[in-house]
């Protein structure tokens, strides 16, 4: 092989490594993903706790009659639009995907005529026992499937209160009349004593509470029967017995 063949190969073998360099080069510049100054959003990673230690308290949830204290029917309309797509709102308005949504409040589930209910929501009905009270309604609007297993609304759910309050004092509005609002605090309020009153009395055969002092019998009362008469003061008279 002469030197004229040596340099072809030579100069054949500089062009590739010359071609495949600058290709390199150039998709560089062009597929670069430079990192940004600021990321479009951070993902918070809950810890866990450590195995064997106690859990994290959940957040305790309100109660949506205190929520729909503070509720605005008229913002409720503005959220309600996401609905709109699957429900109608007005008075014997038709069923879309899902029934219409007139008069809900305090109406029977899956009770809506003309509308073929999913079997998880028929099973939550309990055959029209159950009905669309405001609890229910905000349980469901929180996560519908978590609410109702098997129910064939694929809505996500409203998570912030606000957002759930607003619709449902909407949904309150859609009636000729307007059910009732819960009041405030009325759960808490039933389960607590009044203050200053005094505790309830046990029933007939029942222990008194432990710590309570037993009940003084009137005076002049007899002894019940079984029981030991009471001893008279000291240097008194025993009482005369009963004719």
């Amino acid at each position: 092989m002469d030197s004229f063949e040596i340099n072809k190969l030579i100069g054949g073998l500089l062009g590739t490594v010359f071609v495949v360099f600058s290709v390199g080069i150039v998709s560089d510049a062009l597929f670069a993903s430079p990192t940004p100054e600021k990321p479009g959003f951070a993902i918070e990673a809950t810890e866990e706790p450590a195995e064997g230690g106690p859990a994290a308290p959940a957040a305790e949830a309100k109660p949506i009659a205190d929520l729909l204290a503070n509720a605005n029917a008229e913002a409720g309309a503005a959220v309600f639009k996401k609905c709109q797509a699957c429900h109608s709102g007005e008075k014997g308005g038709p069923n879309k995907v899902g029934p219409d949504l007139w008069d809900i409040v305090d109406r029977p589930v899956a009770e809506h005529a003309g509308f073929a209910y999913s079997g998880g929501m028929k099973e939550f009905s309990k055959d029209g026992a159950e009905k669309w009270t405001y609890d229910n309604l905000n349980h469901f609007l929180t996560s519908p499937k978590k609410l109702v297993k098997g129910t064939a609304m694929s809505f996500a759910g409203l998570p912030k209160d606000e957002d759930r309050a607003n619709v449902i004092a909407y949904l309150r509005t859609l009636s000729d009349s307007p059910k009732p609002l819960p009041t405030p605090g009325a759960s808490a309020d039933a389960a607590a004593p009044a203050e200053g009153a005094a505790p309830a009395k046990p029933a007939e055969g029942e222990a008194p509470a432990e710590g309570a002092a037993p009940a003084k019998p009137a005076e002049g009362a007899a002894p019940a029967e079984g029981e030991a008469p009471a001893k008279p003061p000291e240097g008194e008279a025993p009482a005369a017995p009963a004719q």
